[in-house]
């Protein structure tokens, strides 16, 4: 059971064998840590996972499937109504992407929207 949305976010600081000897960040997690720091509040509303880099990632397999391991995502509460734009895969509803998970954590967690 999922009580809290949860942010699935990329550790920074990681290797990709596609290019020997980059070290990378994901620049739209690291938007979303920011927005974190901005609203402290958000740390007491979701579940905030950070996870390794290479796939398979098991967390995301285990909420929303294999198919969705694409970050990052909010995995939206088991008690949550339907939300716009949402996806499903079993059984729960979640966005993915920056903007979308901004949408959301502006209309779910009443934090400012981001100036367009």
């Amino acid at each position: 059971m999922v009580d809290r949305d949860t942010l699935i976010l990329i550790k920074p600081d990681f290797l990709d064998p596609a290019f020997p000897d980059t070290r990378f960040y994901c620049w739209h997690c690291a938007l979303l840590e920011g927005v974190l720091v901005s609203f402290p509040a958000l740390l007491t509303r979701l579940n905030i996972v950070r996870i390794d880099w290479p796939r398979p990632r098991q967390e995301v397999i285990q909420l929303i499937g294999e198919e969705n391991q694409s970050l990052p995502v909010l995995v939206f509460a088991d008690d949550a109504s339907e939300q716009s734009g949402a996806r499903y895969s079993r059984g729960r509803q979640f966005v993915a992407g920056k903007d979308d998970i901004l949408q959301a954590l502006s209309s779910r967690h009443n934090i400012p929207a981001p100036h367009p």
